[in-house]
């Protein structure tokens, strides 16, 4: 009943090391990292990073957290300042804190209003050839009313 000794394990309990086990990795605000940063699960970067990182999941700059150099990823949310190249195979989300400069490859795009989103974006399936991509070159800064500030973007069929 009460305080029993029983011995044994309990299967809902789960080290965080197995496989399958959802687990964060955290960069937090005041560090600074340069160099190649290889990440199996999502990492949040509320520091700096100087240099390369790839990542099988998802990347969140936060707010506070700001990328120079290149990313490799599944998915991303980016609130904070990213310069390079970055790559996304699924969904790229630019909240309207981001201030974005550089190069964007992904699948699916969401840019909120707000967001400075200065790149070079390729979009649509990079994996398969013959397959339908849109090219978007020149600089749109998006008011909190939704409208675009600056109408110098070209859009291109690939």
């Amino acid at each position: 009943m009460f305080g029993s000794k029983k011995k044994g394990t309990d299967s809902s309990v789960r080290p965080t090391n197995m496989p399958g086990a959802h687990s964060l990795n955290t960069l937090v605000h005041g560090t600074v990292v340069e160099g190649a940063i290889k990440a199996e699960n999502d990492i949040r970067v509320d520091g700096t990073i100087k240099g390369s990182l790839t990542c099988n999941a998802k990347v969140i700059i936060g707010p506070t957290g700001s990328i120079e150099g290149e990313v490799r990823c599944v998915n991303a949310v980016i609130e904070g300042s990213f310069e390079g190249t970055l790559t996304v195979a699924e969904s790229l989300n630019v909240r309207e804190t981001a201030k974005i400069n550089g190069d964007v490859k992904t699948n699916k795009l969401i840019v909120q209003s707000g967001a400075v989103f200065n790149v070079t974006c390729k979009m649509g399936n990079q994996a398969s050839t013959g397959s339908y991509s849109k090219s978007i070159k020149g600089t749109k800064t998006v008011d909190s009313a939704g409208k675009a500030q600056n109408a110098g973007i070209k859009k291109e069929a690939v």
